[in-house]
């Protein structure tokens, strides 16, 4: 039965409260892996005007100056006032880092489920609302390194017009930045559609009938970051997946080392999922997994193709079970995912992103 429909999805800046926490958060883990690549983090951050709280678990020598990683991330970003750091950081658990370090192998750190996705309506398998307010949120970051007027905190969404499930149109573009009380908002709303969205959204995406660009529908957007809204370390974890269009398991990605599993599995599902489409063998995938604490390998592993495959499931997961090793220690060496890669993820999406880095997007050479 023909079918139509619109999804949304949306972005937001690295100035977004909820995003400078999250880039707290994974600085302080990268500074961890750099000293030591077998640091146990779980360090997050949550900010309101100029105070910012530090707090979690770990279990590492490294020597971290959390005060001063806080403040490198906020001033890169574009907060340049002084900001109070208040720690409430501890060791890990010993009866979890026992359960955790197996000698030369690691179990899962927790338990839950994890998912990953994947789909063809763009060259990055990403769904094309979730793509598109990426691009979108990325180019007015950078934006502000171009017109000091634009401010950091700011945020994006797109709407995708879809027939039989593939994507026809874009038709609504929103975007809200913050921005200097003397860009008045004619002049700003001028700026942003043709320095953003004229430059980041593909002309064949657009019917000039059916496209509307909403620009700060507040009004003046003069006060924002952590001055305007708190922020707290892992609360867009919807913005860091797909968008709403494939399923998350509920944990977040931010300040976990990869002995985590609500990071590392749901890295490999969306390295799994984007090969199973990427390979031809279904227009879109969903994978899940899970684990519990304690155990070098999943539970179960459940593979969806909404009745997009194009050879029969059984075929797919003995694919899958070719090609794939879910073990937890398997995931960390395959993606190589002690490394200090983790701040410029936490930006932009974990996933669709073209970086040398981010293994799970890339194409594996099967079996």
């Amino acid at each position: 039965m023909s079918r139509t429909y619109y999804f949304s999805s949306e972005s937001v800046t690295d100035g977004h409260p909820d995003k400078v926490c999250d880039q707290i958060a994974d600085a302080i883990l990268d500074e961890a892996l750099r000293q030591n690549p077998h640091s146990k983090m779980a360090v997050e951050a949550t900010i309101k005007d100029n105070t910012v709280v530090i707090y979690g678990e770990q279990t590492t020598d490294a020597l971290l100056d959390y005060a001063k990683i806080a403040r490198g991330v906020l001033a890169d970003i574009g907060y340049t006032e002084f900001f109070n750091v208040i720690l409430l950081v501890g060791n890990q658990s010993q009866n979890i880092f026992d359960k955790v370090v197996l000698g030369n192998e690691i179990a899962a750190g927790d338990q839950g489920i994890m998912f990953g996705y994947a789909t063809n309506e763009t060259p990055n398998y990403m769904p094309l609302a979730i793509d598109t307010a990426h691009k979108l949120s990325k180019r007015l970051s950078d934006f502000k390194h171009i017109d000091p007027r634009i401010k950091p905190d700011g945020k994006t969404q797109v709407t995708v017009l879809y027939e039989n499930d593939k994507p026809v149109r874009i038709t609504k573009v929103v975007v809200s930045t913050q921005h200097d009380a003397d860009l008045d908002l004619d002049e700003l709303r001028t700026i942003i559609r043709k320095e953003v969205i004229d430059k980041v959204i593909d002309p064949k995406w657009i019917d000039s009938m059916d496209f509307e660009t909403i620009i700060n529908p507040g009004g003046n957007f003069i006060i924002g970051g952590p001055y305007g809204d708190s922020g707290t370390t892992g609360r867009k974890i919807v913005v860091d997946t797909y968008g709403g269009m494939g399923r998350i398991g509920g944990g977040c990605f931010s300040s976990k080392d990869p002995s985590k599993v609500d990071r590392s599995a749901a890295y490999y599902c969306r390295y799994v999922a984007k090969n199973i489409v990427a390979h031809g063998l279904a227009d879109r995938c969903e994978v899940q997994v899970s684990y519990a604490i304690g155990l070098t390998k999943p539970l179960s592993i459940f593979i969806n193709t909404f009745g997009t495959e194009k050879k029969p499931i059984t075929e797919i997961e003995a694919f899958v079970a070719r090609n794939f090793d879910f073990t937890v220690s398997n995931i960390i060496d395959e993606l190589k995912l002690l490394r200090p890669i983790y701040r410029k993820t936490s930006n932009f999406g974990h996933f669709g992103r073209e970086e040398a880095d981010f293994l799970w997007e890339s194409i594996k050479d099967i079996k």
